[in-house]
């Protein structure tokens, strides 16, 4: 059995809950904190004493240490990438959080730069690996011969009643039609992956009971390059209990796929069902339970990256920042009259 891997972990305030991940959840066997690094010394002192870690308060300083190849970087994403070229000149291997930059520009130059230098960077959306859901709704895409995409409606809800407290998420330029950018970028990195870049977004929303000054319901139209259309409604007002629903809907021409889209769950699970048009009509062509999806982080992944193996199929930069030319497009329908353009980046 391969070491523990000793990592860092940079940003405690959503940070915290990587901690968690990787002290009580299987992670846990591949990977040992042995630092944390936040400006709020408190914060970082307690979790450190917690786990038994050391604490840091500068990046350059944590970065100057050599008693870790791997940081966990969960910062706010606006700036993230100049964060991730310090730590990949440092030797450091990265793993971060969706979405990866604010800026899609600056996210494909570091990318491209990790890639240049051998260095690894991870996110949990979109995942290095096809997630099993995802996977599977692509091999029923060519085992059936389901054609062109033709559009997709999906959903994500949870409940939440924020109140202000002077965080990013309570600012628009940061934080832009916040249950998109929050919830919604699992599924435009999803469609993605699955219909490829978007040409031109459309953006509606409401504020109706966060105490924050950003909305808290809203949808995103897209029209992606290829012809397809989607919608994705995103609200943190929901109270059914059926918390991060993630549900698609994905029409092509000779059949639809359903994730998640009926009133029953398998947990954590995805429910997965392809119906075509067959002999008797509508005909449920193929069911499945997918274990995992997407924005699971992919531990193991990034523990083998992170080794030196080589993985074969995994997300690209232009696909990692597609999602992110997305929500570019839609800060800009917002500030404007609900309609932009996708600019292309590279």
């Amino acid at each position: 059995m391969n070491p523990r891997i000793p990592i860092a972990i940079v940003g405690l305030n959503f940070g915290r809950h990587i901690v968690k991940q990787l002290t009580d959840g299987p992670a846990a066997e591949l990977f040992q904190i042995v630092a944390v690094c936040d400006q709020n010394r408190d914060k970082a002192d307690a979790i450190a004493q917690k786990i038994g870690a050391r604490a840091f308060y500068d990046l350059d300083e944590l970065l100057a240490d050599s008693a870790f190849s791997a940081i966990g970087l969960f910062t706010a994403p606006s700036g993230r990438a100049a964060l991730i070229r310090r730590c990949l000149e440092a030797g450091k291997d990265v793993i971060t959080t969706k979405p990866l930059e604010n800026d899609p520009q600056a996210a494909y130059e570091v990318l491209r730069e990790a890639e240049k230098m051998g260095r690894v960077v991870h996110l949990n959306s979109p995942s290095p690996l096809l997630p099993p859901d995802l996977a599977q709704i692509a091999a029923w895409r060519e085992e059936f011969g389901l054609g062109k995409p033709i559009a997709c409606r999906a959903d994500v809800w949870v409940s939440y009643r924020e109140q202000t407290d002077g965080s990013w998420y309570d600012e628009p330029e940061l934080c832009p039609v916040a249950p998109i950018f929050r919830l919604g970028i699992y599924l435009i990195n999803d469609l993605v992956r699955l219909f490829g870049p978007a040409q031109r977004v459309q953006v509606l929303h409401s504020r109706l009971l966060s105490g924050r000054p950003t909305p808290d319901n809203a949808q995103l139209g897209i029209l992606f390059q290829n012809g397809a259309l989607a919608n994705i409604f995103a609200s943190f007002c929901v109270n059914d209990g059926d918390y991060y629903r993630n549900s698609l809907t994905l029409n092509f021409q000779d059949g639809t796929i359903y994730r998640n889209a009926g009133p029953q769950r398998a947990g954590r699970a995805s429910e997965l069902s392809v119906v075509m048009n067959g002999d008797e009509g509508r005909t449920i062509a193929a069911q499945a339970i997918a274990a995992g999806g997407s924005g699971d982080y992919q531990w193991e992944t990034f523990a083998r990256a992170v080794r030196g193996e080589r993985l074969e199929n995994t997300v690209t930069a232009q696909e990692i920042v597609a999602g992110l030319q997305i929500i570019e497009a839609m800060a800009r329908a917002d500030a404007s009259d609900g309609l932009a353009e996708v600019k292309s980046t590279g």
